[in-house]
């Protein structure tokens, strides 16, 4: 198992390599070309530098997260071959500069929703959190406007301004998209590009929907044990695999996320952990990683992923913003600093207690 951060570069983000490389057992960080349009092909010598500068930093780059797939592949329109192709380009240029997991979503339209940024908690921290009455009633122009205002500046991955103007029409457009032909899309995709993942040897990791249900009429596939069993067994080659974000399927009261974790841990290639405090049905917000601190048993989770004999990558996903820290929602220093060690202890307990036991 390797402890990574997410870090978003070209002066994009609050957090800088230096503090990362502070931060006890983080090994690398997840990372993305921001400014490359979606569809395009990664320039090699782009990526060469900023592996260069990460490295500067003792750091690893070995994660992608993520090459954001053009919505005409997620449509099944007749122009998806040539941004396959491309898709496959930048996956050669990736295998070049040593990456070895791609995460990536197949998420219709939006990558993941919140109708608040910034919701008080009575420590007076801020998290985000999602209304599901709120987020109904907000179209995509003003879910942007309330991201924009709370973002710092920063941006927002999934909802980059240049994706807004065709959002409407998207949404209008997947409304007669049934999930049967969804998932045909969606393994058109991965048989076009498993083989080559095979190749360059880059392990493919689907993110669940975020959030696990239906919203504006979008089709939601990865949202249960059911699901990711189907989308595993649409091509049963080890390299397409999964990231285990407990903190989008964890709303979901019916995902028995310790369970999901053994079940899947061969073909889970990146982890994302984190806690959220369920509201109810529709509602939660996120929380400090700590088990007491939201509904999900992290120790529970971590256990499973451990004995199953996961060796993949783990991050601490969104954290808090606390003391005083102004950062891109959700990406701060401090609460993921303190949730990747609260994840690497318990991961050593589990370790030292299984070979005790032995």
């Amino acid at each position: 198992m390797k402890m990574i951060i997410r870090w978003f570069p070209f002066g994009d983000d609050s957090v800088t390599l230096s503090q990362i490389r502070q931060i006890p057992g983080v090994s690398g960080v997840a990372t993305h070309l921001s400014k490359a349009p979606v569809g395009s092909v990664w320039p090699l010598e782009t990526l060469q530098e900023l592996k260069a500068e990460i490295a500067s930093y003792d750091l690893e780059m070995e994660v992608i997260e993520s090459v954001n797939i053009h919505e005409d592949i997620k449509k099944g329109l007749p122009s998806r071959d040539e941004y396959i192709d491309a898709y496959i380009k930048t996956m050669k240029n990736l295998k070049k500069v040593g990456v070895k997991c791609l995460c990536y979503n197949f998420m219709p339209v939006m990558d993941w929703a919140r109708s608040e940024l910034a919701h008080p908690l009575a420590d007076g921290s801020t998290v985000m959190s999602y209304r599901h009455a709120d987020a109904k009633k907000m179209n995509p122009s003003s879910i942007m406007d309330a991201m924009a205002e709370k973002s710092g500046g920063y941006s927002l991955p999934g909802w980059e301004p240049e994706r807004l103007q065709a959002m409407a029409s998207d949404i209008e457009y997947y409304q007669n998209v049934s999930h049967e032909a969804y998932w045909k899309n969606m393994k058109y995709f991965l048989d076009a590009i498993i083989p080559w993942a095979e190749q360059y040897d880059i392990k493919m990791a689907i993110h669940p929907d975020d959030p696990p249900w239906p919203l504006y009429g979008l089709p939601k596939l990865m949202t249960s044990e059911e699901n990711i069993e189907t989308f595993l067994n649409l091509n049963k080659s080890i390299y397409n695999g999964v990231t285990f974000c407990t903190g989008s399927l964890g709303p979901n009261k019916d995902n028995d996320l310790p369970a999901m974790a053994r079940r899947f841990a061969d073909r889970i290639h990146f982890a994302h952990l984190r806690n959220v405090k369920r509201r109810t049905d529709r509602d939660f917000e996120e929380s400090a990683h700590l088990s007491e601190a939201g509904d999900l048993d992290m120790y529970e989770i971590v256990k499973a992923l451990h004995d199953a004999g996961f060796s993949g990558y783990i991050r601490p996903d969104h954290g808090r913003m606390i003391w005083g820290e102004e950062a891109r929602p959700g990406y701060g220093l401090y609460d993921r600093a303190i949730g990747a060690n609260y994840l690497l202890g318990l991961w050593e307990a589990i370790d030292k207690g299984s070979k005790g036991a032995k």
